[in-house]
């Protein structure tokens, strides 16, 4: 008899951290056939054997149409569909991996969130440059991968100009306890994702330093503008920062530390260097680099984002974080829409 879901197109998950895991875990308990590839050969031995991510995702036992491939051709081969989840530092290098075993416009889709270092594109930009004209979308809102991976309910957004893309993906991915938006903002979706990231890193390092409730929400609130100005300004549509992508992913970095952002801000705040911190932490962060990335952006593109400024440089430059808040609440009054 074969296993529930080995009959239907087959989907290739490209990541086999703890959101890669959880993803695969939700697209094969939707019925999917899942090729689940990684490029710890020995890690994934042991997903093999253990038919769980015992490191990165635990109690999320795996359905039986998830298969753990080691080898990325038979990962890909005959796949419909390609979901890359990586850290956007690697999301370059793995797309330039995946050209020679793709055919002409197939789809593919990522769950990775951030400006690229050192050019400031965005995930979809990369894609483009790397990959040419093909159906891509992005998986992207307030979801933490223990939950999805223990059948939590949850929602999420999926950005694509493609709507059948979309729609095929969000049908695939959704259950009883787990539901997909569609949106066609790929822009603003992206950068809801990297700008939440920096700003999780400051409310860490807010809360951490006992600034309090009053400060954490300040700091949400005028994030989110910071976030919004940033996107319109890169042509991205002002709805799309008010829903999950934007608002919710916000307020969901900021608040729980589930998140490595937060977690890492307050790491900073007990006294560890940035180093020490992402050390500790032994996961990606990707706040640590967007900070950087978005001071950068922003500049070019004569924006003004208080908050991401000092957070560069709290970070970067040895500013302390107590000057940083005495320099923010000095700024000149203005209006709250400003």
């Amino acid at each position: 008899m074969s296993p529930q879901g080995a009959d239907s197109p087959a989907i290739a998950v490209l990541g086999a951290g703890s959101w890669g895991t959880a993803l695969a875990v939700q697209f094969a308990r939707g019925g999917r056939a899942v090729r689940l590839w990684g490029r710890d050969a020995a890690h994934l031995e042991l997903l093999a054997r253990e038919r769980l991510n015992a490191r990165y995702l635990p109690g999320a036992t795996f359905p039986p149409s998830l298969q753990v491939e080691p080898d990325l051709g038979r990962a890909l081969a005959g796949a419909r569909d390609v979901l890359v989840v990586v850290p956007s530092a690697a999301l370059r290098g793995l797309l330039t991996t995946l050209v020679p075993y793709l055919s002409p416009g197939q789809p593919v889709c990522w769950a990775s969130k951030g400006f690229e270092a050192g050019t400031g594109l965005l995930p979809h930009q990369v894609a483009r440059e790397v990959l040419g004209p093909r159906p891509v979308a992005v998986l992207s809102g307030p979801t933490f991968a223990r939950e999805v991976g223990a059948g939590l309910p949850t929602l999420m957004t999926i950005a694509s100009r493609d709507e059948a893309y979309a729609r095929d993906l969000a049908a695939d991915l959704s259950s009883g306890n787990f539901r997909a938006y569609l949106s066609r903002d790929i822009l603003g979706v992206e950068i809801g994702g990297a700008v939440k990231n920096a700003l999780a890193v400051g409310a860490g390092l807010s809360d951490g330093l006992g600034f309090g409730a009053n400060t954490r929400i300040a700091l949400i609130t005028r994030g989110l503008r910071e976030m919004t100005r940033l996107g319109v300004a890169l042509g991205a549509e002002a709805d799309t920062f008010m829903g999950l992508a934007g608002l919710g992913d916000l307020v969901l970095t900021c608040t729980d530390d589930q998140s490595r952002n937060r977690r890492f801000g307050l790491l900073l705040a007990s006294g560890l260097t940035a180093q020490a911190a992402l050390a500790r932490i032994g996961q990606a962060v990707e706040g640590y680099a967007a900070l950087r990335e978005i001071h950068a952006v922003a500049g070019r593109a004569g924006v003004e984002m208080p908050l991401c400024h000092m957070g560069y440089r709290v970070l970067y430059e040895g500013l302390p974080a107590g000057e940083a808040v005495r320099a923010l609440m000095n700024r000149p009054i203005r209006t709250e829409t400003e």
